[in-house]
């Protein structure tokens, strides 16, 4: 049997919160009840890069100097006009729900397993006493085409694979062009960081947070730092719910229209 790269190791399998919430429960089960958590401060907004801006003669210089100050003092921030079509990420959210409606007899076919984190479940579960998140998750390889799981993207219903196909390159595109300025902001030639990265492997990761019945007592994603080198966040709805940490203190995202969010990951930390 052919041996596929495994980026991301194993996770113990777990049920699916999506067919869990569908059982009109009146509590949480114990093991996704989570310890209370700091409450969100309402300011300061995380900042705002302009791609267009970035692009332009005119306001390069100082767009560069938002995006060298916003990665620098807050790892994060929404990036605007970024030249991916609305459409297109319409289509992206809509297949996306899609997906997670499927008929648990049809998920089942892209089930995670005990050799391979890629699939549905939950990511990075190591003990049957850890605490839960209230949510489910589909990830997968989606490029280098050759790193693709068989069983998960070539597989993946029409026109849903196509639409990914389309969304995944036009994703390293634009991830390609971000560093590219992040590395121009810190006085590092373009081509030489955009070198760095151009045959890296890109993740795609979908989660779902179904209803809960006792919401102040469930996290839908556990505190974490991503190991990437970016992430770029595609919210479905304008549902409040990321936070981020700035300053010891939990910063809520409010989500705009048609913006990613991009984090900067740890392989991009500078000390």
């Amino acid at each position: 049997m052919e041996e596929f790269f495994n980026p991301l190791g194993t996770s113990l399998l777990v049920p699916s919160v999506q067919e869990l919430a569908k059982q009109n429960l009146s509590t949480v089960p114990h093991r996704y009840i989570q310890p209370q958590n700091e409450e969100a401060i309402s300011i300061p907004e995380i900042p705002i890069i302009d791609m267009q801006s970035l692009l332009s003669v005119e306001s390069c210089s100082s767009e560069l100097a938002k995006l060298h100050l916003a990665c620098k003092e807050w790892g994060f921030f929404q990036l605007i006009n970024h030249g991916v079509s609305s459409s297109l990420l319409e289509k992206v959210k809509l297949e996306i729900q899609d997906f997670f409606n499927l008929p648990m007899s049809e998920k089942k076919k892209f089930w995670q397993t005990p050799q391979h984190m890629e699939g549905f479940g939950q990511a990075f579960v190591v003990s049957e006493d850890q605490k839960l998140d209230w949510g489910d998750l589909f990830i997968m390889t989606t490029l280098p085409t050759q790193s693709r799981m068989p069983h998960l993207f070539p597989q993946l219903p029409l026109p849903f694979r196509d639409t990914l196909e389309l969304y995944s390159h036009k994703m390293k595109n634009l991830a390609m062009v971000i560093i590219g300025h992040m590395g121009k902001a810190l006085n590092i030639e373009e081509m030489k960081i955009r070198e760095l990265f151009e045959d890296g492997i890109q993740l795609m990761r979908m989660n779902y947070y179904p209803p809960s019945p006792q919401p102040e007592k469930v996290i839908g994603l556990t505190n974490h730092s991503d190991a990437t080198a970016l992430t770029i966040l595609l919210q479905v709805n304008e549902v409040e719910g990321l936070q981020i940490r700035k300053d010891d203190m939990w910063v809520p995202v409010r989500p705009m229209p048609n913006a990613f969010v991009v984090n900067v990951g740890d392989i991009l930390e500078v000390k």
